[in-house]
């Protein structure tokens, strides 16, 4: 295993060696030298992903779910529009979810989850996902916590009934550190091509801050499994954001190795009048 497999490898949530997210560093950039090279491993990174997508589009046996979760400007439109913004639209779905519709409070939490999982042969990208149901829930305290701990589990049975159904599930905490989302607020405020960006929300959000990152903590540690992992992507610097994020999701489509179907018979000889 390389030096950069190993370090992307350490992204991921084990419980036998749990991460605990006040112990890390969200502006590392373990792996890569700057900037530059990491802009030409996401290019090379980035077209393999295209070039299996395709094969996993024509094959048809599997599905690829990848959810983002991160506190307000951690970079899910971001690294959604780095890593994925040149796939060929076809079998590839994005879902941003937001507040839930009247017709999706009338039925269970996961039921609007469920309706958007990627078909056999697609790759599906949620931004925002099902974990919102145990993070601002828990945070605001809107439920209870038993509520909490019956989510989990059901979470944690809704996931597995997926992949055994031919869906590989990876799951992308982009992890920033509170200074960091004090300057890109900042930012936001301050470039009027940002602004739109912005929300009040967002300032009574981060007085919260501390509850979210044990909101996020309890995730990892209760839904986090070989079958659906964790990766807490250190995502203070964009760039190696979006290489991490970009390098883990080839890795897992190179383990699928999808291909293109066999060829029907007798088609040699045949010219096209």
């Amino acid at each position: 295993m390389s030096k950069q497999s190993k370090i992307l490898a350490g992204m991921r949530v084990d419980k036998k060696d749990p991460l605990r997210l006040c112990d890390l560093n969200s502006a590392s950039t373990q792996g890569v030298k700057g900037k530059n090279e990491a802009r030409e491993l996401l290019l090379e990174a980035a077209l393999e992903i295209d070039d299996l997508q395709y094969k996993l589009f024509a094959e048809a046996k599997k599905a690829v779910l990848i959810l983002f979760q991160a506190m307000d400007t951690g970079g899910k439109d971001g690294v959604i529009r780095k890593v994925f913004g040149a796939l060929h639209p076809q079998g590839v779905t994005l879902t941003s979810f937001k507040r839930p519709t009247p017709i999706e409070l009338a039925r269970d939490y996961l039921w609007r989850v469920h309706a958007q999982t990627p078909a056999r042969g697609e790759m599906g990208i949620f931004n925002r996902s099902h974990y919102e149901d145990v993070l601002v829930h828990r945070v605001h305290h809107l439920v209870s916590p038993e509520t909490l701990e019956r989510r989990y589990r059901q979470i944690n049975h809704f996931e597995r009934h997926l992949t055994e159904n031919d869906t590989v599930i990876l799951k992308f905490f982009l992890h920033i550190s509170k200074d960091e989302q004090k300057r890109r607020l900042q930012e936001r405020l301050d470039d009027p091509d940002k602004r739109w960006k912005f929300e009040m929300a967002d300032l009574a959000e981060r007085k919260y801050w501390d509850s979210y990152q044990d909101a996020y903590q309890a995730i990892l540690d209760k839904c986090s499994s070989d079958h659906a992992p964790w990766y807490v992507i250190p995502a203070d610097r964009k760039w190696y954001r979006d290489w991490a994020v970009a390098e883990i999701v080839r890795s897992e489509l190179k383990k699928i190795n999808p291909a293109f179907p066999k060829e029907q018979d007798g088609l040699d000889g045949i010219v096209v009048e």
